[in-house]
């Protein structure tokens, strides 16, 4: 079986070298007829390999900044063993232990763990870095920010354990942040050492089996030592998952409410609509002063669509700027509609507060998403020197 395959003619490569010099040739491939479906069903047949034939090997990760578990649920579901899973909130440790009992959970500031025992022994060192500091929606005030120096510590840390792979996981705003300045800041700094070869990309969610509109940056190194080929990131799937998917039979569960008002104004919105769906009049009044601020807005009382991935769930369901409205109901998300647009099992609980648990799942990575960057992650480790 092929490992890899040209996205362009289609050709089949069994080893990534041979792929990655096909690639580089200066003739330009020949493009064939290949269906978006046969190159997806080449992608299944690529993950069935990693599964069936890598997993054996018992490769370990460690990550900080774990939050409640989305990229650590997705890794292990792809086959990666977790060392150690950090996280300085006491919720989110407690979500850890609860659904990774055998994991070595460690609450606390991710630079006051002692990682000497994991030096030159860990196959994946990764983590959310806190993302605030650069998110379009945020301060934007980059690694100024006292947030924005964990990247600095992460960075510390990777350079004293030495994985064989780093990765961070981070907001589409940090490509743009001081007009990409900040980005290139992160990977100069990560380059001094000299030890890894860098790649990054923005993935969408929505194209990787995830039922929601959601983009985040994924950086990754690769040892130098130990890897002569860069990383491949996973190909995107050729269809994709809708809300009418996973709002079925789910199982019952708290959430937020809206008061009478917004009730009422959301029984004048259709699936996938929002405020300009409303009379002028109830335009005017609900949005105030913002009515004539400019911009699109259309995050403001917008109503799901069952047929469209879900917008980026974010932290809060019902505020003024975050609301996601259940396409059939006038009513937030509940927590586990929320987990399963996430890609969580039903069996994975989240302990806390439920402005906890919707925080916890709004800023994961979701599951699905991470378990197939897990198999590439898997098949990189599989090659090495």
């Amino acid at each position: 079986m092929s490992g890899f395959c040209c996205e362009k003619c289609g050709k089949e490569f069994t080893k990534k070298s041979n792929y990655t010099q096909h690639l580089k040739r200066k003739t330009p491939c020949k493009i064939e007829h290949t269906t978006n479906k046969e190159l997806q069903e080449k992608n299944i047949i690529n993950t069935e390999i990693v599964v069936n034939s890598i997993v054996h090997n018992n490769f370990t990760f460690i990550e900080v900044c774990a939050g409640g578990g989305g990229l650590s649920a997705g890794l292990i579901k792809s086959g990666f063993i977790p060392l150690l899973l950090n996280d300085n909130n006491r919720d989110c440790c407690k979500t850890l232990q609860q659904n990774h009992p055998n994991a070595n959970v460690i609450c606390g500031s991710m630079d006051d763990i002692d990682y000497t025992p994991y030096i030159d022994k860990v196959d994946l060192f990764t983590g959310g870095v806190p993302c605030q500091s650069f998110s379009q929606a945020g301060l934007r005030k980059g690694l100024d920010d006292p947030r924005g120096d964990l990247m600095m510590k992460f960075i510390n840390i990777m350079n004293l354990i030495k994985p064989k792979i780093f990765m961070i996981e981070n907001v589409k705003g940090l490509l743009t942040h001081d007009g990409g300045n900040t980005i290139k800041r992160i990977i100069e700094t990560m380059n001094e050492s000299g030890l890894y070869n860098i790649t990054y990309k923005c993935l969408d969610a929505s194209k990787y089996n995830v039922p929601q509109k959601r983009e985040r940056v994924f950086i990754i190194g690769l040892l130098k030592s130990q890897f002569n080929e860069p990383f491949l990131f996973p190909l995107e799937n050729s269809t994709k998952r809708v809300l009418k998917d996973v709002l079925d039979n789910v199982p019952f569960s708290v959430g937020a409410k809206y008061n009478e008002e917004k009730i009422k104004l959301f029984k004048m919105i259709p699936q996938g609509g929002c405020w300009i769906n409303l009379p002028e009049e109830l335009q005017k009044q609900y949005l105030g002063n913002s009515y004539h601020s400019g911009g699109g807005k259309r995050g403001i009382l917008y109503r799901l669509s069952m047929e469209k991935p879900s917008l980026t769930l974010l932290c809060t369901p019902s505020q003024k700027q975050t609301e996601r409205c259940h396409p059939l109901e006038e009513r937030p998300l509940t927590i586990r509609e929320y987990a399963r647009i996430q890609t969580f099992d039903d069996t994975y609980e989240f302990i806390g507060s439920i402005a906890s648990q919707y925080k916890q799942i709004g800023n994961a990575v979701p599951v699905e998403l991470a378990k197939q960057i897990g198999h590439s992650l898997l098949y990189t480790l599989s090659n090495v020197k």
